[in-house]
């Protein structure tokens, strides 16, 4: 029996929301069956099943690649086989929130790219707007399938020591992590199979399914059997797994920009068989490297003349173009406002408390209060290019404070939040690890769909706070239960 040396062993986190144990040191309620399941297996048990779930991953492939080292390394995602339970009312405030947020973020999208209205009545600053590096111009009127921008969200959510849910940021482009949440659900099959049932675990399988059904609810052909491809950089890209695993889920045909070619405003895939027209690209190709008559020239990701066809409505895009200006974290600031302007409606999720470094006044407040805060980048991804007040010296504080000052509007602060922590198993014992959760919603002309689950990714280093996989971060199967 482990359950006593489990408990004994593990230490909830000072000022810290614990996933597993309440302020009394009690066992929440939802874990209670992992515990005893738990407590029937060895140390020797629960290591020959982390064991295999290592080698489940490498021989199925499901790897990132890290760039940072420049030698482009694959490495396995590291998988911990203790799953994050959240229960349904907690799901239900996230499943409401996330809602809430897409659905005003969706206008916005419109908006900014039409009307404008939400400038006009001040409730954004133009020069926001204009200083965003994302916000295309070349998107100004273009008509998208059911004025649907964000067909596809990961939103990263966190929980403060309070329990409270805050939303860190809205991922709006190109989201990856879906397929390890879909992968991490599998792995958990074979590791615990009489488990999940017993917990009453909501499925995340129908993932795939619902994406595809959306993609073909937007072609512009109206005709049974439209023609849908997933848009890859290629072998090199560090998800280059997910894309081989949705494009395969779905039954769509995996391409690069080479395989794609646009005559007479239309886009066709070359095939064995001669050209077939395309009509919906998920594309997991940034826009920047989308077109290289309109962005960037030198690309070679992308397909001349992409655009022309996507202005004219003779292809579907998903995630449009140009969504970028709305998952700007300095624009993120404005989302609760967003919410409030469009929906009359207060925010059922809250942002993290943020200053943004272009305001003088915040920026010296930042600055005096450095060692309680993160600061970032507003395009920065993947952990990089953040300043961690309270665990820099003073060399790193004073580079970073130079670099803000070249162009504070490309920077955000927000104070430290704490994340909440999870039980990891590794070292034959359990040890309380940051985590955050990211979602993934589908919107579609029918609406906005959650499946319940999301990817829980770990901070596997004590004491950190970084859970990107870039930054050495694994992940968790995520279990909503559905009572």
């Amino acid at each position: 029996m482990l359950e006593l040396d489990f408990l004994q062993q593990y230490r909830p986190e000072p000022n810290t929301w614990d996933e597993m144990f309440n302020s009394d040191n009690d066992i929440r309620q939802p874990y209670q069956k992992i515990i005893n399941y738990l407590s029937q297996e060895s140390a020797e048990d629960l290591n020959k099943k982390e064991e295999l779930a290592r080698k489940l991953f490498m021989s199925q492939g499901i790897t990132f690649t890290v760039y940072n080292s420049g030698e482009g390394i694959e490495k396995i995602f590291p998988f911990d086989i203790i799953p994050r339970i959240i229960t349904a009312h907690d799901w239900e405030i996230i499943e409401k929130g996330i809602k809430q947020r897409l659905k005003a973020l969706n206008i916005f999208l419109k908006d900014v790219y039409s009307n404008m209205f939400i400038i006009k009545d001040g409730i954004i600053p133009l020069e926001m707007i204009y200083s965003c590096p994302h916000f295309l111009r070349e998107m100004h009127n273009v008509k998208v399938p059911h004025d649907i921008y964000v067909h596809i969200a990961g939103i990263d959510l966190i929980r403060d020591f309070d329990g409270s849910f805050y939303v860190l940021e809205d991922n709006l482009r190109t989201p990856s992590g879906v397929s390890y949440m879909l992968e991490n659900r599998e792995i958990t099959k074979r590791l615990f199979p009489d488990l999940l049932p017993q917990c009453k675990v909501r499925s995340v399988t129908e993932y795939p399914e619902i994406l595809y059904r959306n993609l073909m609810a937007i072609s512009p052909r109206q005709i049974s059997n439209p023609t849908i491809v997933l848009l890859s950089p290629g072998i090199y890209n560090s998800a280059y797994f997910e894309h081989t695993t949705l494009a395969r889920l779905m039954g769509v045909e995996l391409v690069e920009g080479r395989d794609l070619l646009v005559d007479n405003q239309r886009v066709y895939m070359k095939t064995t068989n001669g050209r077939q027209q395309v009509d919906v690209i998920y594309r997991r190709v940034d826009d920047e490297y989308l077109d290289p008559l309109v962005f960037n020239p030198d690309s070679i990701l992308g397909v001349a003349g992409i655009m022309g066809a996507y202005r004219k409505g003779n292809v579907a895009i998903v995630n449009a173009i140009g969504n970028g200006v709305a998952d700007d974290k300095a624009i993120y600031t404005y989302v609760p406002d967003m919410i409030k302007y469009y929906l009359n409606e207060e925010p059922l999720l809250k942002n993290v408390p943020t200053y943004q470094l272009g305001n003088p006044d915040q920026k010296e407040y930042v600055f005096s209060n450095i060692g309680q805060m993160v600061i970032k980048k507003t395009n920065g991804s993947g952990g990089y290019g953040m300043l961690m007040g309270h665990i820099a010296n003073d060399d790193e504080i004073q580079t970073y404070k130079s670099e803000v000052d070249k162009d504070p509007r490309q920077y955000i602060a927000q104070p430290t939040i704490s994340l909440s922590a999870a039980p990891c198993f590794f070292n034959k014992k359990l040890y309380p690890r940051r985590i955050d959760l990211r979602p993934f919603a589908l919107c579609g002309p029918d609406g906005i769909e959650i499946v319940p689950g999301g990817l829980t990714r770990v901070a596997l280093k004590e004491g950190s706070l970084i859970v990107n996989s870039s930054q050495g971060g694994g992940s968790k199967d995520t279990w909503v239960l559905a009572s």
